[in-house]
C-alpha cells in the first residue's frame, strides 16, 4: 500500500469541509463500518457490478474506512485498486483495513478533494478503467462537479458507478421524512437531480447511462459508460 498526499486542498469551502469531516470521523471511523452495512445499501452491488477487465485499474471517489477498497481488490484479483478522500481521519482508518487484508501491493491511498484530486500526482495515473462513487455524493455541497470531475478521471473503454441515496419515492411520507431528517444530522442530502444530471452527462458523450431504483427507491445504483472522452468544454461539465 501506498498513502500519497496532494498539495494543500486550496479555498476556504474545501479547507472547511475537510475539517468538518475530520471532526465528524475522528471518533466514528470506529465504528462506521459496524454501523453503516445497515443502512449503506446497495454497495455490493456496485461492487458486483464492476466488471472490471484483467489488469484493470479502478479509482474510489471518498474511499473512507477503505471497506470498498478491500472489497473490490478482493473480487478483482488482478486490479489495480486506488483510493482517495477528503478526511484524513478516515484515512488512518482506511490505511489499517488495508494493511491486514494483506493487500498493500495492489491497494493505493491518498488524501485529496474530490473537486480537484489529480490522480497523477497521487498515484501516477491519469484515468482508471472504472471510477466509483459510494455514497459519496449526499455529503459533497458541490457534488456536480465533482460527478463531472470524477467521469473526466475515466479512461477511454472505462465506467463510472455510483450508489447513493435515492428519495425512497415508495416509502409512507412520515418515514420518509424522518429518514431525510435523521440523514441531515450527519450533513447528508440525497441527490433528487443525480439521474437526470448523471444522463445527461452520458448523453452528452454519446454513452449509455443505466439508473436502477431499489428498496423503495431508498438506494439508487447508477452506471455510466463505456466513455470516451468526456466533452469537457460543454456547459453539462462544470
Amino acid at each position: 500500500m501506498s498513502m500519497s498526499a496532494q498539495p494543500p486542498i486550496d479555498g476556504a469551502v474545501a479547507s472547511g469541509q475537510r475539517h468538518a469531516m475530520d471532526r465528524m470521523y475522528r471518533f466514528q471511523r470506529h465504528i462506521y463500518d459496524a454501523t453503516r452495512r445497515f443502512y449503506l445499501l446497495g454497495r455490493e452491488r456496485l461492487i458486483s457490478e464492476l466488471g472490471v477487465p484483467e489488469n484493470g485499474s479502478v479509482l474510489e471517489v471518498g474511499c473512507g474506512t477503505g471497506r470498498n477498497l478491500v472489497k473490490v481488490a478482493s473480487a478483482y484479483p488482478s486490479a489495480r485498486v486506488h483510493g482517495f478522500d477528503i478526511s484524513s481521519e478516515m484515512l488512518k482508518s482506511a490505511g489499517t483495513a488495508i494493511v491486514r487484508s494483506g493487500l498493500t501491493d495492489r491497494i493505493a491511498i491518498a488524501e485529496g478533494d474530490a473537486l480537484t484530486f489529480d490522480p497523477r500526482l497521487a498515484f501516477g495515473v491519469a484515468a482508471f478503467d472504472r471510477v466509483y462513487l459510494s455514497y459519496t455524493l449526499s455529503m459533497i455541497p458541490q457534488w456536480q462537479q465533482a460527478l463531472a470531475h470524477a467521469v473526466r478521471l475515466v479512461a477511454p473503454g472505462g465506467e463510472l458507478h455510483v450508489a447513493d441515496f435515492g428519495l425512497s419515492e415508495s416509502a409512507p411520507a412520515p418515514l420518509r421524512a424522518a429518514l431525510f431528517w435523521w440523514l441531515r444530522q450527519f450533513h447528508v442530502t440525497p441527490r433528487a437531480e443525480l439521474p437526470d444530471v448523471l444522463s445527461a452527462m452520458a448523453q452528452e458523450a454519446d454513452v449509455p447511462c443505466r439508473v436502477r431504483s431499489s428498496y423503495a427507491g431508498y438506494a439508487w445504483n447508477l452506471r455510466a459508460g463505456p466513455f470516451a472522452r468526456p466533452a469537457a468544454n460543454s456547459s453539462l461539465w462544470p
